[in-house]
C-alpha cells in the first residue's frame, strides 16, 4: 500500500501497524550502484518506502552555515560543504531510482530542499516529506501545498505556535497532513528521545496523522517500537547499508538488520496487542464454561422443601444456574430430591 492510500485508510480509533519509511538520505554518496544496493535492502528489510533526499548545496546553505551534528562522527563542521559532497544526482537520476524501486516493490520518495526540486519530484511521488527545518519556510510550504497532495511534516525543534503556524497553512488547501515527531539532534540521546510528545501531538492536532521520525542509536530498535504504541503511524528512521562508515547520517542509522529486528517485534507487539475493545474471545469459551461457578446444593434438598441461603454454594463448573441469580433461587421449592453436590438447573426448582 502506498503512503497516500495509507494516509486516506488512518483509523485515530485503532492502533496501526505503521507505515515504515527507510530514510536513505544521501547514503548513497552519489553512486546509483549503492542507491539501487539501498533500495534492495530496505526492501528486504520489511520498508514500506524508501526516501532519499533532494537538494544542491547552493540552494539549501550559504557557504557560512555552521555544523549543528556531532563532529566527531561528521568532521565536516560547514553544512554547505557537506551537501557540496553529495549533491550529485539529477533529475533522471531521480527517475531511474523512482523505476527501481518501482520494480523492486518499494515506494519511492525523496524530500525536496528547494521549489526546482519540488517540482520535478512532483511528477514522481504521490506525497510530500517535508524536513523539520522547513516548519518555518511558510512561502515554501505553500509551495508544496499547491500540487494537492498529502503532506508528512517533521516537528524537529519546534515551539507549538510554529506547528500551529504550519498546520493552519496547510488546513488552507486541504492537504492530508502527517505531523512526526522529531527530535533534531544527530545522534538523538535516549533522554532526549521524548517520545510522550507523541500524545501531544495527537491531543492538539485530532486531524493529522501521528508519526515519528527517529533521529536515536538503533540498538534493539525500541524507540520506534514505542512510538508506535504511544501512536505514531507512519515511522521513518535512517537507514545504511553499513553502519560503521563515517559520515552524518551512517553511525545513527538503521541497516536491513536492524530492520528486520524492528518487523519481527512489531509483529509480536501487535499480536500482543490485539484488539482494543474489551470483549470474551472464543478461545475462552471453554474456561467461561468450565473455570466459573454454578449454584450446588451444600446438602441434601428434599423435594417440596423451600430453598434457603444454607442450602446452598457455589462450586465450578458454570454448566448450571448462575451465583448472580441466587435470591432468585432461594426461596423457590425443589421440585426433585436434590441431593448434595448437584448442581442446580432450573427444572429442579418450581
Amino acid at each position: 500500500m502506498e503512503l497516500n492510500k495509507f494516509l486516506d485508510n488512518y483509523d485515530s480509533t485503532i492502533l496501526h501497524k505503521p507505515y515504515i519509511i527507510a530514510e536513505a538520505g544521501v547514503n548513497h554518496e552519489g553512486s546509483m550502484e549503492l542507491a539501487k544496493r539501498l533500495v534492495d535492502e530496505a526492501y528486504e528489510g520489511g520498508a514500506n518506502a524508501i526516501k532519499f533526499q533532494t537538494y544542491k548545496a547552493d540552494k539549501i546553505a550559504s557557504k557560512h552555515s555552521p555544523s549543528y551534528w556531532d563532529t566527531n562522527k561528521e568532521p565536516t563542521r560547514s553544512q554547505h560543504e557537506l551537501f557540496k559532497k553529495y549533491d550529485i544526482f539529477n533529475e533522471q537520476d531521480y527517475v531511474v531510482l523512482k523505476q527501481y524501486c518501482d520494480n523492486v516493490g518499494i515506494e519511492f520518495m525523496s524530500t525536496p530542499f528547494d521549489v526546482n526540486s519540488a517540482e520535478f519530484l512532483n511528477h514522481l511521488m504521490s506525497v510530500f516529506k517535508v524536513s523539520s527545518s522547513d516548519i518555518t519556510n511558510l512561502p515554501f510550504l505553500e509551495y508544496i501545498c499547491k500540487f494537492e497532495k498529502p503532506i508528512v511534516l517533521s516537528t524537529g525543534a519546534s515551539y507549538i505556535w510554529e506547528i500551529y503556524q504550519a498546520v493552519e497553512l496547510i488546513e488552507k488547501f486541504a492537504n492530508k497532513l502527517c505531523l512526526m515527531h522529531c527530535i533534531l539532534n544527530y545522534p538523538t540521546e535516549n533522554h532526549n528521545a521524548n517520545l510522550g510528545m507523541i500524545k501531544d501531538l495527537v491531543a492538539k492536532f485530532p486531524g493529522a496523522v501521528p508519526g515519528y521520525s527517529d533521529h536515536t542509536l538503533p540498538f534493539e530498535m525500541e524507540t520506534c517500537l514505542i512510538a508506535n504504541i504511544l501512536g505514531a503511524a507512519v515511522i521513518e528512521k535512517h537507514f545504511t547499508f553499513d553502519k560503521s562508515l563515517k559520515g552524518n547520517d551512517h553511525y545513527h542509522a538503521m541497516d536491513k538488520n536492524d530492520l528486520k529486528k524492528y518487523c519481527k517485534k512489531l509483529n509480536l507487539y501487535h499480536e500482543l496487542l490485539g484488539k482494543f475493545k474489551i470483549s470474551s474471545l472464543k478461545s475462552e469459551n471453554p474456561a467461561r464454561i468450565n473455570a466459573r461457578r454454578s449454584l450446588v446444593a451444600a446438602k441434601k434438598i428434599n423435594k417440596g422443601k423451600i430453598i434457603n441461603f444454607e442450602d446452598l454454594t457455589w462450586k465450578r463448573p458454570a454448566h448450571g444456574i448462575s451465583p448472580k441469580y441466587i435470591n432468585e433461587v432461594v426461596g423457590k421449592s425443589a421440585n426433585v430430591d436434590i441431593l448434595e453436590d448437584d448442581i442446580l438447573s432450573w427444572n429442579l426448582i418450581l
